[in-house]
């Protein structure tokens, strides 16, 4: 039998690097830091405006003082540990960094259930690789980062960030725009002012001085940011109609950069030219699912992420649920479908809608979603064409059924021995194997499922088997 291609979103097929549209806006110019502090004794200058540095008085030994040198290897860090999440804890043991990191920001995930597996290869705790090389080291852990937002999935990525501290820069930088992305810009300037030594740019300092109310403070930091070359032209620009309120009604559409940054995202919005989410990368999707965005760009935004488990599947529910479909065609057509089954499930009779819902979500490529927010809801019996969908939906999910679509031929290979090292690579190559499913290459996604089994990970191959069994079903393309 041959497997359909299962189609998906572009964005899912090549993910981009978050380095290609995460902001520099916390990245400052390189400066000597200084102890001093308004209201303190001016320090001593010499001709030019440079401060002395103090000179001993006598050669005694002064005070000894004590400070944190080290916050630990954020390789290590995570929010879940290997045996909550299923893995060995040697996962890295024997690789390089730098592989590792190649190896994460490139291999697909397309299938829930790989997606499922590398969040959680991404968020645990495990052993850090071993480097003879200081400055390999949190680059593991930046690439795990960015790979989530990648993914959308910023709840997951804040919590990993947070978890190895806010004192790294780029660490910091993540945070400010995540906080950014989730439209709570209170909160990212506070991030801002109370995390010690972190010295932002001049435009996200003036954005933030703007923010608490200091407009003129916020209008002077500009203007001596242009006059010294530390901003660039267009950030200034953006900058100047998001203080100066005698543009608001000029009617002059800004031009929009090539490469858009969480904070000129922001700022477009807050001078009243907002962009659409939906070319940006899925991260920015997150800031259409504020509640004082309007419900159909609410819903479009829930089904973008959800396509791509960046969300749970709960969430989307819940926002179908809200209100009354207000027009026909394309979302409001899945939503009075998920309405009606909703109340069909309340009647403890899914059969009569459940049919119409599976083909309206199907038909738009969401087959998988509406799985994942009903399938536990349905009984596992009855007869027809909806207990025929009902196993498929509830199977997919990894749930029991009571006759289970069969597993193609092509998926059986033969097994294999596990590696005692560089168990990373290999479980990364095979969920690339496993990935290649979705392009009909069955017998080389058998051989990642036998390696999924072989490190251990029989429930994450057994839930890939019986989702790639049930691609032709749940495709679009399916007759």
């Amino acid at each position: 039998m041959l497997i359909a291609c299962f189609s998906l979103p572009a964005a899912a097929q090549e993910p981009l690097s978050a380095s290609d549209w995460l902001s520099g806006s916390v990245r400052g110019p390189q400066r000597e830091a200084s102890a001093w502090r308004p209201g303190d004794e001016r320090p001593p200058t010499v001709p030019g405006g440079r401060s002395i540095k103090p000179v001993a008085e006598s050669g005694l030994v002064g005070p000894v003082q004590v400070t944190r040198l080290d916050g630990g290897d954020p390789d290590a860090a995570g929010i879940s540990t290997a045996r909550r999440a299923g893995l060995p804890p040697d996962l890295w043991l024997g690789s390089d960094p730098e592989t590792l990191t190649g190896l994460i920001l490139r291999t697909p995930a397309r299938l829930p259930a790989m997606t499922a597996l590398l969040d959680r290869v991404l968020t645990t705790q495990l052993i850090p690789p071993q480097t003879q090389n200081p400055g390999k080291r949190g680059q593991l852990f930046m690439a795990r980062a960015d790979r989530l937002l990648d993914m959308g999935a910023l709840n997951r990525a804040q919590a990993l960030l947070i978890a190895a501290g806010q004192n790294d820069p780029e660490i910091f930088r993540r945070l400010f725009d995540i906080a950014l992305l989730e439209g709570d810009e209170a909160r990212a300037c506070d991030i801002m002012n109370t995390t010690p030594g972190i010295a932002p740019s001049f435009a996200a300092r003036v954005f933030c001085l703007a923010q608490t109310g200091d407009w003129a403070a916020a209008a002077i930091s500009l203007h001596g940011a242009e006059a010294l070359g530390l901003i660039e032209e267009k950030q200034a620009v953006l900058l100047t109609h998001f203080l100066d309120d005698a543009f608001v009604d000029d009617g002059q559409e800004l031009e929009i950069n090539d490469r858009i940054s969480p904070l000129d995202f922001r700022i477009h919005e807050a001078i009243g030219q907002p962009l659409p989410t939906a070319p940006l990368p899925i991260a920015f999707a997150h800031s259409d699912l504020r509640l004082n965005n309007g419900w159909k760009a609410r819903l479009e935004a829930a089904e973008r992420l959800a396509r791509a488990g960046s969300i749970p599947a709960a969430d989307l529910r819940a926002i179908y649920a809200e209100q009354k479909p207000a027009a026909s065609g394309g979302v409001w057509e899945r939503t009075g479908a998920m309405r009606t089954l909703e109340a069909a499930l309340a009647n403890n009779d899914p059969a009569v809608a459940l049919p119409a819902a599976f083909d309206q979500f199907r038909q738009a490529n969401m087959a998988d979603v509406l799985a994942a927010m009903i399938a536990k809801d349905l009984p596992d019996s009855g007869e027809g064409r909806a207990a025929e969908i009902t196993r498929w939906l509830r199977q997919w999910q990894g749930l029991l059924v009571a006759t289970p679509v069969p597993a193609p031929e092509m998926l059986t290979a033969e097994a294999v021995t596990a590696p005692e090292t560089q168990k990373g690579e290999v479980l990364l190559a095979a969920m690339a194997d496993v990935d290649a499913a979705l392009d009909g290459d069955l017998a080389r996604a058998g051989r990642g499922l036998a390696t999924l089994r072989a490190l251990g990970l029989k429930g994450d191959a057994d839930l890939a088997q019986a989702q790639i069994s049930l691609l032709p079903v749940m495709s679009p393309e399916y007759q």
